[in-house]
């Protein structure tokens, strides 16, 4: 396994980890009103779908990252999500308990894709090769291997997390960083043409860009502290 690729399986591994936390959660809400072998039942089946529907969302996005100007979009898109990951918000609150076993599957699976598609953006950018095509394969490794940590793992996770805060700024940093490497591989033309003129300073700018990030979401957040 070459360094590159190493690296990027890492970064993969991080990011579904860091951005998938809440997911867990998720499946807890949807299944707290059934009992028993119902509730294991329940929790088997929605992982399995939203596995599924996480591995159709990367054949989707993969496509969609090779057009023009998608590429420009999907770096803003990760910067946004880069920025939400440091607020932490909370997506899950508004998840209902399911009254029965199917009913459960279905709350799981559907909560579960809306908040899996900015990690598969996410993930799909991160696993690109040099060349800037994104590696499919790399990416559903990466899910198979942390879903069981998600599902089994996730308050030990979450109190990591908490714990140490510089877990969360890495991934921040690191979304940050592919990012801006997703916008210079545009194939739009002006997105060329600044690609061009930069020619040889795109890890350099990258690295400032992550850098920058982190140092305005730690003073965001050292403020909203003070002030809560």
């Amino acid at each position: 396994m070459s360094l590159e690729l190493l690296g990027a399986f890492i970064g993969v591994l991080l990011i579904d980890l860091i951005l998938s936390g809440d997911n867990a959660v998720v499946i807890a809400l949807a299944v707290r009103s059934l009992q028993g072998n119902v509730r294991k039942r329940a929790i088997q089946i929605g992982v399995a779908a939203a596995i599924g529907l996480r591995v159709i969302f990367v054949f989707i996005v993969s496509f969609l990252v090779q057009l023009p100007l998608l590429q420009l979009v999907g770096g803003l898109l990760l910067i946004y999500i880069a920025w939400q990951l440091i607020r932490g918000e909370d997506e899950e609150a508004n998840v209902k308990a399911g009254s029965g076993l199917w009913q459960s599957v279905r709350i799981i699976a559907v909560a579960d894709a809306v908040m899996s598609l900015d990690n598969v953006i996410a993930l799909v950018a991160i696993s690109r090769n040099p060349e800037g095509d994104p590696r499919v394969w790399l990416v559903a490794v990466g899910i198979l291997l942390t879903i069981p940590i998600i599902v089994y793992g996730a308050t030990i996770l979450s109190n990591l997390m908490n714990r140490f805060p510089i877990i969360v700024y890495a991934g921040a940093a690191l979304l940050v960083y592919v990012a801006v490497e997703l916008m210079f591989d545009d194939k739009l033309g002006i997105a060329q043409s600044v690609s061009e003129s930069t020619e040889g300073y795109h890890q350099i700018i990258a690295i400032a860009s992550a850098a920058i990030f982190t140092a305005i979401a730690f003073f965001f957040n050292s403020r909203r502290k003070k002030t809560a």
